[in-house]
């Protein structure tokens, strides 16, 4: 949750500054750094963040990536950074080149807004054309915060990430495909279809005719269940209210009213009038007590009668909304409270 937190308050940070923000170095110190931070790397020490960090290339020297992140000693985490405004599309390559000479499982390629994690799950040391995880910070979703907190310093394991990259890359490609599809069927999704329901030959005029019935059922298979799920939780919200009522109603049945509760009541009414309009001072009894309100309020107590035991009570309500007990012989004697009854008044108004 505190993860959650941060992020959220760094994705308001972002909208407040990004207008403001024109080059890439106030990217990376405006947007970056404080995402490397939450993440519980401190960005002052050299042994954990390192800027500018050599990723020489065979003959091709003097190559650095923005930052390295290091762990016992050694890159957990390069991280490329671009200004917030930059299409990421087209920088991925620079990064492909330095995950390739350093030792690292992971790199992040980032304008501060975007964030694409990369890792080698296709061949060894040669960083995936793919991010296995990537997400906007502006709009990052719960199940996203789970992913992130993995790179966090406190929970950093290499292998149970990329264990878990290969289902997050493929999965994420799998809802890439299928939303496409229901967008616009592709002429071999339509045949896998068509080939289980038409017994006919497959002509052009066939599949055109499909195409748009695939989509049509797709689209109304999804709203379906989509009102199934609305229409279940809306019956057992209703269920769960009948319930409620029953267990009101019964808990009301039990409640009997006494003329002794009444007389004091009209007692407390005739106190309090002096300082408030009679259909301001409400009653509402329970199993507990006999309860007096300001504007039938249950947050506003007035005091509370406890009449029905083997002892009687008047409850004075003080400032901090809290009960004293004061014992009374007979509801008469409520009348030898009359000062506290009114200054409990005075708190509210």
């Amino acid at each position: 949750m505190e993860l959650h937190n941060q992020l959220k308050a760094l994705a308001d940070k972002i909208h407040q500054l990004k207008d403001k923000i024109e080059t890439e170095e106030s990217t990376k110190h405006a947007f970056v750094l404080p995402f490397i931070n939450i993440l519980g790397y401190d960005t002052f020490n050299p042994t954990e963040v390192v800027p500018e960090f050599t990723a020489d290339l065979g003959l091709k020297k003097g190559e650095k990536v923005d930052y390295a992140i290091f762990q016992n000693d050694n890159p957990i985490l390069i991280v490329e950074c671009k200004n917030w405004k930059e299409n990421l599309n087209v920088h991925n390559s620079q990064l492909f080149r330095y995950f390739h000479v350093t030792k690292t499982r992971f790199s992040l390629l980032t304008n501060g807004i975007e964030y694409r994690f990369y890792t080698d799950l296709e061949e060894p040391n040669k960083m995936d054309e793919k991010p296995f995880l990537e997400f906007d910070i502006t709009t990052v979703k719960e199940n996203i915060v789970n992913e992130i907190s993995k790179f966090h310093k406190s929970n950093f394991d290499v292998a149970s990430i990329v264990d878990n990259a290969s289902s997050l890359k493929y999965t994420r490609e799998i809802k890439r495909l299928i939303s496409e599809e229901l967008t616009a069927p592709s002429h071999d999704f339509v045949r896998l279809f068509a080939n289980k329901t038409y017994s006919g030959r497959l002509t052009e005029r066939v599949m055109e005719e499909f195409t748009e019935l695939v989509q049509k059922a797709f689209n109304q298979t999804i709203s379906e269940k989509v009102n199934d799920r609305l229409n279940a939780a809306i019956n057992k919200e209703a269920e769960k209210q009948q319930e409620d009522n029953i267990e009101t109603q019964e808990e009301e049945s039990k409640i009997i009213t006494t003329e002794e509760e009444m007389e004091g009541f009209r007692i407390v009414v005739a106190i309090l009038r002096r300082k408030l309009a009679i259909e301001r001072i409400v009653h509402r009894d329970t199993q507990s007590y006999f309860g007096i309100l300001l504007d039938d309020n249950n947050r506003k107590p007035l005091c509370r009668l406890h009449l029905n035991g083997g002892n009687k009570y008047l409850g004075i309500i003080d400032e901090q909304k809290n009960e004293i007990r004061e014992p009374i012989q007979n509801i008469d004697d409520i009348y030898k409270y009359e000062e506290a009854l009114l200054k409990t008044v005075d708190n509210y108004l």
